[in-house]
């Protein structure tokens, strides 16, 4: 496991690296410059990040927020002081876990575990709501295309189905590609009678 600790102090880098000395099979990777950490993380290509900002600015909170937002890495953010709305923010951000006055080493290990269990989960969940709305809007093109060829042909819904899936048949192609080329069709044709 490649893990990114980001920390612009080495003496708090050091409580992380320690938290994870005895994590098998991983190489640890500290960042302690600012600029340009999209740039270092992407290059470093780390399975998990770890960022300890101490008491940070809003300004700097945002910043970290932003870097969060582009990788798409389970992050762990350690803080020693907060509010809702820098949780809040960092939750919208992406971050994983959001620490709050909870350095420890011997705590490292488990939040690591929390950070990349939690990101698995969202990207889960982020993928079935990914194909849930891909479904609905098969469903819609399909929908649309049976109200098109039930109005333009005089077809009941059944009857502008079934010539939906015989033509996807014939033509061995997903019924949806159909409907949605009946969809565009329409549209042309009716583009070109409004230019009319």
């Amino acid at each position: 496991m490649r893990i990114a600790i980001v920390d612009e102090s080495a003496s708090r880098a050091s409580i992380i690296e320690e938290g994870l000395a005895q994590l098998p099979d991983s190489e640890l990777f500290v960042l302690t410059e600012r600029h340009g950490l999209v740039a270092q993380i992407e290059a470093i290509a780390p399975d998990v990040v770890l960022i300890d900002l101490g008491n940070p600015s809003r300004d700097m909170l945002e910043e970290y927020f932003a870097v969060s937002r582009v990788v798409a890495r389970p992050i762990a953010m350690f803080v020693d002081e907060s509010d809702e709305e820098a949780i809040g923010a960092s939750i919208d951000a992406g971050v994983s876990v959001y620490v709050v006055d909870g350095l420890a080493a011997s705590r490292i290990r488990s939040v690591l575990d929390l950070a990349v269990r939690r990101f698995h989960a969202f990207a889960r969940l982020q993928g079935e709501l990914a194909e849930a709305q891909g479904k609905l809007a098969e469903r819609e093109a399909i929908d649309r295309a049976k109200r098109i060829l039930m109005q333009s042909k005089g077809v009941s819904e059944p009857e502008a189905y079934a010539e939906l899936r015989r033509k996807a048949m014939s033509s061995n192609r997903r019924i949806v590609d159909i409907a949605e080329a009946v969809v565009t069709a329409h549209e042309l044709m009716i583009g070109d009678a409004d230019e009319r």
